[in-house]
């Protein structure tokens, strides 16, 4: 992944994370994004991006939000779902590791949710449980392509 793309992806994963971006669409942040990234952005609100990876199962909850910026093999996803509790991380380990991902929950919270990561041979994932205060729990699922995964470069 080019450098500029990894700058800004993380940023925006971020502000994904946090539900800030519906507040941020109005001004502009689309367009900045895609200026600076060079790819397509895809902030759809509380829907899972049409072109999300199959392969990646998804937590069944509400969307919270979803978006993906890039195109081609440097598109990356972001989607945040509403859970039932802080225990959820459970579900979701399991639901990726019979979907064929290695991988777990590395670091959890005493007052459950926790950070983990997953990769398959076509895609890594980036799953954060944590409390969204008097929203309940949620779970954000970053996703990129692996590296392997990525055709190379036709002479």
């Amino acid at each position: 992944m080019k450098r500029s793309r990894m700058l800004v992806g993380v940023p925006l994963a971020i502000v994904l994370a946090l539900g800030v971006t519906p507040a941020l669409t109005g001004c502009g942040i689309e367009g900045i994004v895609k200026d600076a990234t060079g790819g397509n952005v895809d902030i759809g609100g509380k829907k899972v991006p049409a072109d999300f990876p199959s392969a990646v199962p998804l937590y069944d909850g509400d969307v919270v939000l979803g978006a993906s910026v890039g195109s081609g093999d440097a598109e990356v996803w972001n989607v945040t779902v509403k859970l039932l509790d802080a225990k959820a991380y459970q579900d979701i380990q399991k639901q990726l590791a019979d979907a064929g991902f290695t991988g777990e929950f590395g670091a959890t919270s005493p007052d459950g949710g926790g950070t983990g990561t997953f990769a398959s041979d076509a895609y890594g994932v980036l799953v954060v449980v944590t409390s969204a205060g008097i929203n309940g729990w949620v779970a954000n699922y970053s996703v990129s392509r692996t590296p392997a995964s990525t055709p190379a470069p036709t002479p």
